[in-house]
């Protein structure tokens, strides 16, 4: 959240089961069954804790896959004593159910206990598993890796002369990717036995149905037509589960695929998917529970537990208690997604040829006012993002407006090839990515959208422009839907922020121009988006109110065009330049803009300092990110002093 304004929301108590009962658990000597069933169960409690405290993660893709990782940690992964390396080899390709891996890992004692605070946090548990966490085998992305990850693992282990038994957990949303379908047939070829692939079959993609977006279909038929093995459960069932991978280990000479009924948000009544009216939108897909609904479903989830723990002989059931930290929120802040919602229903009611696309982010896009009033120009088109953009391509080619959604870290690399077919072809689309940049900082650089400007910049016939205000999301999509003749990229944060400055009433888009934040004549520094310009307009008057220089805060929305006329008049005098980005350095505007000034030739010359992300972003709260990587207030603060004292050394030296 950002620093200006915040309200103070009381945290309240959250119940976890501590790691001894775990232990104790597994140390009863039961059947396994009845191991397993208890352990996903208290699992379950600790999964709610977890993401309640950080405030956000996924609880619906986590309660369906508990059963079977709880299973397959306590039965099925061989040598886990002898570490990662070592062991059977486990992974989640779709990733969303991090929470319930680290749950199971804490109760095997594999992973501190005290990590169940750290979920989503700097150094702490990423919200996308992430490699550097001990047990964690792949990292995840855009969707649809999993198969093609594991058959390289077999094959290096066959080379290296190191069998290990490889299962790969997927969601059934995620079998709408291409490379899902593209990985099966060579795996088949190579007679993978050792391969073992399990789909959560929750029925739920995001928010809404898989078979309302995409329908599966026979899936059992088509996975035999590829040449696989395949068998059916209830994802649940732990005796089930038991018998199906036993009936597993007799195929060797093909991979095997094991589809696990299940239901998304299992052991919660209210977050199950069933529990959904018709026509309504999963509601526990991502976010954290309000007060009510964790005070609800952890009474249910402990229920359950100790129920067992007491059928099991082992007495009561101990828990220990935490508290959520206190979130701060904004009073005041631009919303540029819910800017963005309004501006398409009002662009959609003046352009009857204007048709709206989404890769299953509708709620997360803001796109469900439009879906609700122009249905029959509202298109889902899953999570296919290559398949959407060529649709696209395919609706201007018969004069309509098409405007493609996702979030931005998949939006412009997963189909980026589509992209610049679809602009070699000079037709006119509208790209919208969502969740771009740094922040939020939870979901981890999977979903940190910072190599989009660099993977999108350069491609012909393509404008790209990030928006700080809501104001400016209005003015730049009426334009780009009006007036531009080529495609478009809106880049939008998803974070609301409180921003200390507004739109100019008299400001007109104009390609490659921007208009200035906060005026002075030390330093300018250029910067694009809300909480980048926020964050430097306070650092700016920290400077000022320490030093006395009074530095220039130019917005310059777009991200790949400048105005060389504008851009010399908004340098002026001025012979030292900051330039922010919101995106890793290599590519981003910074380097444009530094480009450009050089270009001007201007004497004396401009010193142009970088300041943006300059490795893998972290993982934590939105203050913590912004820390560790500078781009806090505090931070920018210090690095325009740096240009200010380099810029006083300068002319010191020119005087002499």
């Amino acid at each position: 959240m950002g620093e200006q304004q915040l309200d103070q929301v009381a945290s309240d108590e959250l119940v976890y089961i501590p790691a001894q009962e775990f232990r104790r658990l597994r140390a009863a000597g039961l059947a396994p069954g009845l191991t397993a069933e208890a352990f996903a169960a208290l699992a379950r409690v600790n999964v709610l804790y977890m993401i309640a405290r950080a405030w956000s993660g996924h609880l619906g893709t986590s309660f369906s896959s508990l059963d079977i990782m709880s299973w397959l940690f306590l039965n099925e992964i061989r040598d886990l004593d002898r570490g990662p390396a070592a062991c059977d080899i486990f992974f989640s390709s779709k990733g969303h159910d991090a929470p319930a891996l680290y749950t199971v890992l804490i109760g095997l004692g594999l992973l501190p206990e005290d990590k169940l605070d750290h979920l989503r946090r700097l150094h702490g548990l990423p919200g996308h598993p992430h490699v550097e966490t001990p047990y964690i085998q792949a990292n995840t992305g855009s969707l649809g890796m999993g198969i093609s990850k594991a058959k390289g693992m077999a094959l290096a282990n066959r080379l290296a002369g190191a069998p290990r038994r490889i299962f790969v957990l997927t969601g059934d949303g995620e079998l709408q990717e291409g490379q899902f379908w593209e990985s099966l047939p060579s795996a088949v070829h190579a007679r993978l036995g050792e391969l073992v692939v399990i789909v959560d079959r929750n029925k739920i993609q995001s928010d809404t149905w898989v078979a309302d977006v995409s329908d599966l279909g026979d899936l059992d038929a088509k996975l035999r037509a590829f040449g696989w093995h395949v068998s059916r459960v209830d994802g649940h069932d732990i005796a089930g589960l038991a018998s199906a991978f036993r009936a597993l280990d007799g195929v060797t000479d093909r991979p095997k695929i094991l589809i696990a009924d299940t239901v998304k948000g299992k052991g919660v009544s209210f977050m199950e998917g069933p529990s959904m009216k018709a026509g309504e939108l999963y509601a526990y897909h991502s976010g954290a529970p309000t007060e009510d609904e964790y005070a609800r479903g952890s009474a249910e989830l402990l229920t359950r537990a100790q129920r067992l723990f007491e059928a099991a002989g082992l007495g009561a059931l101990a828990t220990r208690t935490g508290r959520r930290p206190a979130r701060r929120e904004p009073r005041d802040t631009q919303n540029l997604i819910a800017a963005y919602r309004d501006a398409l229903v009002a662009q959609g009611g003046r352009h009857d040829r204007l048709i709206v696309l989404d890769a299953d982010l509708v709620k997360d896009c803001g796109l469900v006012p439009f879906a609700e009033k122009y249905p029959e120009r509202f298109v889902e088109c899953g999570i296919a993002e290559q398949d959407m953009v060529s649709m696209a391509c395919g609706m201007a080619h018969r004069t309509y407006l098409p405007v493609a959604h996702s979030f931005a870290c998949f939006l412009a690399a997963r189909p980026n090839e589509q992209i610049y077919n679809q602009c070699s072809e000079g037709s006119k689309v509208i790209y919208v990515g969502s969740l771009a940049g740094l922040l939020p900082g939870g979901p981890g650089h999977s979903h940190q959208s910072v190599r989009d400007i660099s993977a999108l910049g350069a491609v012909p016939n393509l404008v790209l422009a990030e928006p700080a205000l809501e104001a400016e999301v209005t003015a730049l999509f009426d334009y780009f839907v009006t007036t531009a003749a080529e495609s478009a990229y809106l880049r939008l944060v998803s974070v609301k922020w409180p921003v200390p400055f507004a739109y100019p009433a008299d400001q007109r888009v104009q390609v490659g121009r921007g208009w200035t934040v906060r005026d002075g004549s030390d330093l300018v520094v250029f910067g694009y988006g809300p909480w980048l310009l926020s964050n430097a307009w306070h650092a700016a008057e920290d400077v000022q109110r320490k030093a006395g220089a009074t530095i220039k805060i130019v917005n310059l929305a777009w991200l790949n065009r400048v105005d060389s006329v504008w851009l010399k008049d908004t340098i002026g005098g001025a012979r030292q330049v900051v330039t922010l980005d919101n995106h890793y350095l290599d590519g981003g505007q910074g380097q444009m803009l530094a480009a450009a000034i050089a270009r001007l030739g201007l004497d004396p010359a401009v010193t142009v300092s970088s300041l943006g992300v300059t490795e893998l972003p972290q993982c934590g709260t939105n203050d913590e990110v912004l820390e560790y990587h500078c781009l806090d207030i505090a931070s920018l603060a210090a690095a325009f002093t740096t240009a200010l004292q380099a810029r006083r050394g300068r002319a010191v030296s020119e005087l002499a």
